[in-house]
């Protein structure tokens, strides 16, 4: 990222709260994070503010006082908006809009606003829409009085609260129309699914904190040509491209949405059809950006959304990517297991599909056949979905020696059964 805002770009303040369970450098890190955020949604940061509470101000969040010094630091700056790096009650923000006099954005919305921006299939519009639309729903609540303002006084707030009505069930409506459409993604997803598993072909779902070279990887190792940018949420609609492994088995590599601190758990429901590849997949690479300073609380951060999905007990690989940006020896992380590579030199990517080949070992057998010359495509079958490790032409076919998918391995033998041979 350049970290230059876009032109016409609305000038926001960012609000953090040390409350009594964080650390000052948790705040830091979380504000540099918000700042990133604010920058990807189209803003020019104008300041930044910290405050430290023990609780939460249940009216405004930040507290009265805080509230007015806030006020005071966005008409100084020309600020147009106030971001708070935390979740805000419908009460909350609209007290500290009132307080302010501009208007207020919490961390789920802005993560809204730039996935909004970022769906470009179908699929991804219908989620994101579905994660905007449960997120406002709650916060119609009370606005009755507002959009009855026409002549103030008594006999005015009808109109209001009808209207007020009518907007909740029209957001009903459209949420239940939603979840009728993703309803069918995910049941085409399943007949995909179920196809695929006819011909059984390993997911190997990579995964990881929003930022950390997923994408990079994916163009690394498959030569997908995945739109990559130094942004947060850089691509939010999956990729699917083939992985030949060094035992010349082929594997299905998924890329996913990245994940942050906080993810809204409207985000997490809505995209549940896409992160379904995550829960179905044989084997998990968590893509972790080495040389983020933060980047232990992101592994945190990412094994609670795999918690929430119902994939923290998947087989998984430790992949620490943008190993050339960091010295050697830095950060002493790394274990036996743990690989470091990097997407842009292309370095470890040898050991990443071995690691990836030794994972999914246990799909594999080794196995010996006696394949009669008329049944030669047994042969290139063999070579073609598995590693030939001996090849012998005798009178009467191929003795070969290969390590296979179990599958094939059956595919083969029950051929040659058919034909009245028999594996060596």
């Amino acid at each position: 990222m350049t970290g230059i805002p876009d032109a016409g770009a609305e000038k926001a303040v960012l609000v953090g709260v040390e409350l009594g369970d964080t650390t000052r450098e948790e705040v830091r890190e979380s504000l540099e994070e918000l700042q990133r955020l604010a920058a990807t949604a189209g803003a020019e940061v104008a300041g930044t503010v910290v405050q430290r509470r023990p609780r939460p101000d249940p009216a405004h969040f930040v507290g009265r006082g805080k509230a007015e010094e806030l006020a005071a630091l966005c008409r100084a700056t020309g600020a147009e908006l106030l971001i708070l790096d935390q979740n805000l009650s419908p009460a909350q923000a609209r007290n500290l809009e009132n307080a302010t006099g501009v208007r207020v954005l919490d961390r789920t919305q802005i993560i809204l606003d730039i996935f909004a921006r970022r769906a470009r299939t179908r699929e991804g519009k219908l989620q994101v829409e579905l994660a905007q639309l449960n997120y406002l729903l709650p916060r119609l609540t009370g606005r009755g009085t507002e959009l009855s303002r026409l002549g103030g006084g008594i006999g005015t707030r009808g109109p209001g609260e009808t209207k007020l009505e009518t907007d909740r069930r029209r957001i009903r409506q459209r949420i239940a129309d939603l979840q009728r459409e993703i309803a069918e993604v995910r049941r085409h997803r399943h007949l995909l699914r179920r196809a695929r598993k006819t011909v059984p072909v390993p997911l190997v779902a990579l995964v990881g904190y929003t930022n950390a070279g997923k994408s990079s990887l994916l163009n690394a190792l498959t030569g997908a040509g995945v739109f990559v940018e130094d942004r947060l949420f850089a691509t939010l609609d999956p990729t699917s491209r083939q992985l030949r492994l060094p035992t010349n088995e082929v594997v299905v590599l998924t890329d996913t949405v990245g994940f942050i601190r906080y993810l809204p758990h409207h985000l997490v429901a809505a995209f549940r059809a896409t992160l379904e590849e995550v829960v179905e997949a044989d084997l998990l690479l968590h893509v972790v950006d080495l040389s983020h300073p933060a980047h232990r609380s992101h592994i945190t951060a990412v094994d609670g959304v795999l918690e929430e999905l119902g994939a923290a007990g998947k087989p998984r690989l430790m992949v620490f990517n943008k190993a050339d940006l960091v010295a050697p020896g830095e950060p002493e992380l790394l274990g036996r297991d743990d690989l470091a590579v990097s997407a842009v030199t292309r370095t470890g990517l040898d050991a990443l599909r071995a690691a990836v080949a030794d994972a999914l070992s246990a799909r594999r057998t080794r196995e010996r056949f006696l394949i009669p010359y008329g049944h030669s495509r047994l042969v290139a079958l063999a070579h073609e979905h598995g590693l030939v490790l001996a090849e012998h032409h005798r009178e009467d076919g191929v003795e070969i020696e290969a390590e296979l998918p179990v599958v094939w391995a059956r595919r083969i033998a029950a051929r040659l059964e058919e034909q009245g041979e028999c594996k060596v």
